[in-house]
């Protein structure tokens, strides 16, 4: 809602200005979401006439005129516009004027003559674009007037965000209301009288579909001047509100539809047959608009119509065939009421939306559809001329407001102040909210204007609203606290998050909500659980894994010319489940996920640049898991790349999943290099051993490093795993340190290394302990896996 402060403070004018006004509006729930100055700063720019204009003697474009200013004296001034003649009322710059661009005028000779001012142009004085002539001011100008008090220029441009519920706000009259409850200043509203009735031309009005159109007037107005011009004033407004002038009859509709909220159109009455009907459309109706766009309407749009075809889709647009022209001598002039719910969407669909149509789809005060239709008839007949036929109208059931029961303590209760019933009656006063006592209570009845007013709640809104936020105390809690144990047994989801940001990782939050194609993608989820009601349509189904997220991310960040990404997840994903669950028939387990990209390290001189690869993912699980240790067994899944992907097992539990994001989604998704990832539950995580208390020895140790050649195919898990399980007593530790093929090494075999530390807690290790424990190590890997001493 766009309106000119001017134009408001005609209605009220409190005392408020500049930015206590706008914070009024906004803290009372009508937020200013923009403001601007009419016109920029300039000064010394006055209305001028003028008296004569000659041509310069050495200049075929440029013209010496003769204006007055208004100051007694005359002035001479050289012009090149091409709509300068005498008589003309223009805005002239003085000399020492400083226009915008920090442009100053000075007495200066053109070509020989002498020039003492500027004759300005729309665009000079910072007003509008156009720069093709003088700015013509209008004749009743007084000459000598400062051009900013004549048009107004210091007036402000407000824009409303309102709420949809605030549909009563969508007038000059409603925020004007808003306004004089606010600051209890008397607001006046303009006048509508009765347009006396001087012919008896009428249409008969046929309520088809009563439930969607409970209320039609309408009215003949015939010779009426369609080439009548509007009024500066008028257009001035409509200009500011956003509205373009298009000719009289059209401006008036348009301008009641901004002072009163109720929305107007007119009809050539010529060119209409029979009687007006309100109806639904037929299944395939055809109906040219005035925006030129031809529809084929579906049976659920409401339609104004003639005995013969449709002339406008109700509440939104007007049809071509039946709009008023510059030629029109006979108009008939609707004013309506229609449902909100027969007209929500249907505009939309169509793919364009209305001033009207945003209006009547939140409600339009059907108290006042009468009083519309009167006061652009007085407006018509005084600015276009005309003979005004009888009202005509016909009314079904309209909307019923039923009364809302208010408890003061109740408010009390909710706003935490305590209200005496008083002052509720009084706020209720000057929202004009008519009500009666019942006991304590107060029984409200909403006006006809009021959509939004429906239950308690509403009420107690109004009041905080008028009472002021900033009224409210914010007094500091008291309560008495306790600190909450801390098992040794679980880890903080902080910590874990924690550790993730001490490795380098950025915490993102995505949306639950995903594109359907992530989960087919990463999870092969060919029956995701959809939303209902989707916010977006490509946020469609709920997900079951926090990787899609993480890959979009990584997309984002690479179109901003991010090369090196490390980012990180914990979110709820979502299954099916048919188990039993708390929540039936889902499972909603937390996970956590994080994403490397790009380069291992951040750019540096110390170390050569490489790409992150499997092994860094893989140290990153096993910070994330310490003092657990994990087991990595090679695994297929839909997301990741077939060889270079693993699950991970803890305790014998599988808990997640690390790899290299699979060849065929970096070409979908456009990433030059592959990403390496992991997704674990976040349970095991939290999860953490009590500490064991083991005795450290103070004996030195025998280290030995051992090669031995193996079978190309055999996993270095498998390995592993059985030497920890045959491994001697004072073996303490056995690490991979050296993987090698190639010379020297049969093909389809391989050289693995491992350093192999013994420590006893009692004694020194003798050279004979110490090649018995080797080779018996040694002795297990020969029988069990054909393993051989590499020389």
């Amino acid at each position: 809602m766009k309106f000119s402060e001017s134009w408001l403070r005609c209605f009220v004018n409190p005392s408020l200005t500049g930015e206590a006004f706008s914070h009024l509006l906004t803290m009372a729930g009508l937020e200013v979401e923009e403001e601007q100055r009419v016109a920029p700063a300039f000064d010394k720019v006055v209305v001028a006439r003028v008296l004569e204009v000659n041509k310069h003697p050495d200049a075929d474009r440029l013209n010496v005129c003769r204006v007055d200013i208004g100051s007694g004296e005359v002035q001479q001034i050289v012009c090149g516009a091409p709509n300068v003649v005498p008589g003309l009322k223009v805005p002239c710059a003085l000399p020492g004027a400083i226009l915008p661009g920090d442009f100053t005028i000075k007495v200066a000779r053109v070509r020989g003559i002498e020039s003492s001012g500027m004759l300005c142009s729309a665009r000079e004085l910072g007003i509008d674009e156009d720069a093709s002539g003088l700015l013509v001011l209008p004749d009743e100008a007084p000459v000598g007037q400062d051009i900013r008090a004549c048009l107004d220029l210091d007036d402000r441009l407000l824009t409303l965000k309102l709420t949809p519920n605030r549909a009563d706000c969508l007038s000059l009259t409603g925020v004007a209301r808003e306004v004089a409850a606010l600051t209890r200043t008397p607001a006046t509203y303009p006048e509508c009288v009765a347009a006396p009735v001087s012919i008896a031309t009428r249409r008969q009005i046929v309520l088809d579909a009563p439930e969607a159109c409970p209320l039609y007037c309408g009215r003949v107005v015939s010779g009426v001047d369609g080439r009548a011009a509007t009024p500066d004033w008028m257009k001035r407004r409509l200009e500011r509100s956003g509205l373009r002038s298009i000719s009289a009859l059209v401006d008036i509709t348009n301008y009641v539809m901004l002072e009163l909220g109720q929305p107007l159109h007119a009809f050539d009455n010529t060119r209409l047959d029979g009687a007006i009907h309100a109806r639904m459309a037929r299944a395939g109706e055809k109906i040219l608009l005035l925006n030129e766009q031809t529809l084929e309407l579906q049976d659920d749009v409401l339609l104004i119509a003639d005995d013969k075809h449709p002339v406008a889709m109700a509440g939104i647009m007007g049809g071509e065939d039946s709009g008023i022209t510059l030629d029109t001598r006979e108009m008939f002039l609707e004013a309506a009421f229609f449902a909100p719910k027969a007209i929500a969407g249907r505009a939309r669909r169509y793919g364009f939306v209305s001033d009207a149509s945003h209006r009547f789809e939140r409600g339009v005060d059907f108290g006042g559809t009468r009083r519309a239709l009167e006061r652009a008839t007085q407006l018509i007949l005084e600015i276009c001329g005309g003979q005004a036929g009888p009202l005509c109208e016909a009314e079904a059931a309209l909307p019923q407001r039923a009364a809302v029961r208010l408890r003061p303590a109740r408010v009390s209760r909710v706003l935490g102040v305590t209200f005496a019933p008083e002052l509720i009656g009084e706020l209720f006063a000057r929202l004009d909210l008519a009500y009666k006592r019942e006991g304590d209570d107060f029984i409200v009845i909403p006006p006809s204007y009021r959509f939004d007013i429906e239950i308690e709640e509403d009420l107690i809104e109004e009041i905080v609203r008028l009472y002021g936020y900033d009224n409210i105390p914010s007094p500091a809690p008291r309560a008495t606290l306790s600190m909450l144990p801390q098992s040794e047994e679980t880890r903080p989801l902080s910590r874990v998050r924690q550790i993730l940001a001490d490795r380098g990782f950025q915490e993102v939050i995505n949306f639950a909500f995903v594109e359907e194609a992530w989960e087919c993608d990463f999870v092969a989820n060919t029956a995701p659980i959809r939303l209902a009601n989707p916010i977006a349509s490509q946020m469609s189904v709920m997900r079951s894994t926090l990787i899609g997220g993480l890959v979009a991310n990584v997309v984002t960040n690479l179109k901003r010319r991010q090369s090196r990404v490390r980012v990180f997840e914990t979110g709820r994903c979502f299954w099916r489940d048919k188990s039993g669950s708390p929540v039936e028939g889902f499972r909603q387990p937390w996970k956590i996920a994080a994403l490397a990209y790009g380069s291992a390290l951040p750019e540096q001189w110390g170390s050569a640049t490489r790409n992150v690869d499997f092994f860094d993912i893989k140290g990153e699980i096993e910070t994330l898991l310490a003092p657990l240790v994990a087991r990595f067994e090679k695994v297929n899944h839909p997301a990741l790349h077939p060889g270079r992907s693993a699950s991970v097992t803890v305790d014998g539990k599988v808990i997640g999943l690390v790899g290299e994001l699979h060849p065929q989604w970096l070409q979908k998704y456009d990433l030059p290099l592959a990403p390496l990832l992991f997704e674990l539950d976040l349970a095991a995580l939290t999860q953490s051993a009590l500490p064991q208390s083991s005795e450290i020895s103070r004996q030195p140790p025998a280290i030995r490093d051992l090669a031995i050649v193996v079978d190309q195919k055999l996993e270095l898990q498998t390995l592993m795993d059985g030497m920890a399980a045959h491994r001697p007593a004072i073996i303490q530790d056995i690490r991979l340190f050296d993987v090698y093929t190639g010379k020297g090494i049969a093909a389809g075999e391989k050289s693995l290394a491992f350093r192999i530390v013994m420590q006893d807690t009692q004694k020194t290790l003798q050279d004979a302990e110490v090649d018995a424990a080797v080779q018996q190590l040694m002795s297990y890997l020969q029988h069990a896996f054909a393993a051989q001493l590499r020389v």
